[in-house]
This record gives structure tokens, C-alpha cells and sequence, in this order.
């Protein structure tokens, strides 16, 4: 089963940083959007991660790498009314996007301070569900 990825969870796979062993076990099969590829990309570069050959490596393990279609903005533009009380900023609403487009799960490592562990965002027609710590 095919599964998104969103920035976060690719950089706690990068960075070895806890859910990236979540993130290990499902790179064969994970897409991304490419909003948030380069969100990856210039979180990386901040961080001083060499990533020239990056993209390839990843690729090598299975990751594919989705453009972002008109379609798509669409549906971002429309999520943030649904999402706002969420906080969630445009590069969440592309990956959920993503997974609403492919009707598929999405994978996220939320910030510690947030209160959630791993998060699963299951897609439920055209809502979602965010697993909590403890839950499920």
C-alpha cells in the first residue's frame, strides 16, 4: 500500500531522529509531493546537510517524488477553511492533498511540542483523522 510522506517525516528519517525507523520501514512504498520535497530540501540546506545526490538515494529505496498539479492547489486552497483551528501550514495541506488524491495514508512526524508521537493521517473520504499518542 502506498503511503505520503510529508517533510517531517522525511527529515526524521535523514536525521535519524525519532519516527525515522517508522519512516525506514515504509520508504519502498512512500510518495511525496514536491512541495514537500523541497521543504526537505531547504530544511536540509539549513541544517547543513550535504544534499547533492540526495534525491537519487532516496529514489533508490523506492521513494517517488509527485509534481504538484493545478488540481492539487485546488484542493490545498480549499483544506486550509477545513484545517485552519489546525494551525496546518500550505506544505501539510499539499501532503494531505497527496494522500486525499491518492486516497492513501499520510505519515507525519509531528514537532515534540505538539503532543503527538507518530501521526497517521488516515484519509476518510474527505476528512482525516490524526492517531493520537495512546490511541489506536
Amino acid at each position: 500500500m502506498t503511503v505520503v510522506l510529508d517533510a517531517s517525516a522525511l527529515l526524521a528519517y535523514l536525521q535519524d531522529e525519532p519516527g525515522g525507523e517508522v519512516v525506514e520501514a515504509v520508504l519502498n512504498v512512500a510518495v511525496m509531493s514536491s512541495v514537500n520535497w523541497a521543504e526537505v530540501v531547504q530544511k536540509s540546506i539549513v541544517a547543513g546537510i550535504v544534499i547533492d545526490g540526495i534525491r537519487d538515494d532516496l529514489e533508490a529505496l523506492g521513494l517517488r517524488i509527485i509534481p504538484f498539479t493545478p488540481e492539487e492547489a485546488e484542493v490545498v486552497g480549499r483544506l486550509w477553511q477545513q484545517t485552519r483551528q489546525y494551525g496546518l501550514s500550505l506544505g501539510d495541506r499539499a501532503c494531505l492533498s497527496l494522500g486525499l488524491t491518492l486516497n492513501v495514508p499520510v505519515l507525519t512526524v509531528p514537532e515534540p511540542s505538539s503532543g503527538l508521537v507518530i501521526s497517521i493521517l488516515g484519509i476518510l473520504g474527505t476528512g482525516w483523522l490524526l492517531k493520537r499518542k495512546g490511541m489506536g
